[in-house]
């Protein structure tokens, strides 16, 4: 019979605690504020009490400080092995993970492992008041609708979108459990191996973490106007975002795409220039707080998603922004 607790699966990454790992502890803990379960984090690659700590300040019981020497570097293979293994011994009734680039296949076949269901890509979870069992809301048709789900499978298991929840403020006062648990990972396990990892090399804010993002769609005409975009980012200590569309140019890397195949977003403030608004896009930018919307065609889809918008040519418009900002942060 499953316990009744609610376990984050979460791993170390680049020598610190993956960010989203703190951030679902506080879904976690809606959770078992309506359920009354406690909270538990498993850690992948961290013998590191300090962390541990730190988790129990931000809301979970228990920390399970998962090692094995396999696990200091990123492996679907062991990652996988490592957190069935860890699931499949505490036996929650409920399993968080984060729908990272890790989490995008992690999730999956650690749900499929335990013989289970999954509810992919979460923007929120609850607990149904009749049934006591997890609903989790998820975005479906590129980001124009929302579906709940009910999971009625067990253990249930979301895979929560990154920025979804902030992480909670920290509480020294609260006290928790630290276990360490040795994964047992045979060689066999691993089917994939890695021969080289190319760090890209980062320059200013990065889109995730920006809290003001400018991004540029198909109706620049080229890769020069995105010049114009950063410029307008660097006063106001943003980033620069993209659409599909202007990635498929080849105007701007990967790296900056929005979107549902590109990365999700929750800016306080999303400036979109000559993006028509597809849904596809809208779906990695619906948690921003404010959007504001530059675009020539009014009928655009992007101004019914908009807070602000401004109808015209960019040519004309974003020039003019530009200064009066740099007017006002100079002043």
């Amino acid at each position: 019979m499953a316990t009744q607790e609610i376990l984050v699966l979460t791993y170390m990454k680049d020598g610190s605690l993956e960010p989203s790992g703190l951030e679902l502890l506080n879904p976690a803990t809606e959770l078992s504020n309506q359920n009354g379960m406690q909270i538990g984090i498993a850690i992948l690659g961290s013998e590191d009490e300090s962390i541990a700590e730190e988790c129990i300040s931000k809301g979970a019981d228990k920390v399970y400080l998962v090692s094995n020497d396999i696990l200091k570097t990123y492996n679907s293979d062991a990652y996988v092995h490592a957190m069935t293994q860890v699931a499949a011994k505490i036996d929650p009734s409920i399993i968080l993970i984060s729908r990272n680039i890790e989490g995008r296949e992690l999730a999956a076949r650690v749900a499929f492992r335990l013989g289970t269901g999954l509810a992919q890509d979460c923007l929120e979870v609850s607990i149904d008041k009749e049934t006591n069992r997890m609903l989790a809301n998820r975005p479906v048709y590129g980001g124009s609708a929302i579906a709940i789900v009910d999971c009625q499978s067990d253990p249930q298991v979301a895979a929560i979108r990154p920025k979804a929840y902030e992480a909670l403020e920290a509480d020294t006062a609260r006290t928790g459990e630290i276990e360490l648990f040795e994964a047992d990972i045979p060689e066999n396990v691993i089917k994939v191996h890695t021969i080289e990892t190319v760090a890209e090399e980062a320059e200013g804010i990065q889109l995730e973490d920006a809290r003001i993002v400018v991004a540029g769609g198909r109706g620049l005409g080229g890769p020069e106007p995105f010049e114009q975009l950063g410029e307008l980012a660097g006063l106001l200590d943003g980033a620069v975002g993209a659409s599909r569309a202007a990635v498929d140019s080849g105007w701007i890397p990967h790296s900056q795409q929005v979107g549902l195949t590109g990365k999700t977003i929750t800016p306080d403030v999303y400036i979109t220039v000559a993006i028509s608004g597809a849904s596809q896009h809208m779906a990695g930018c619906t948690g921003s707080k404010v959007i504001v919307a530059i675009n020539k065609d009014p009928e655009a889809n992007i101004f019914k998603d908009a807070k602000y918008g401004i109808v015209g040519d960019w040519e004309n418009i974003l020039p003019a922004l530009t200064e009066t900002v740099r007017e006002l942060t100079q002043s």
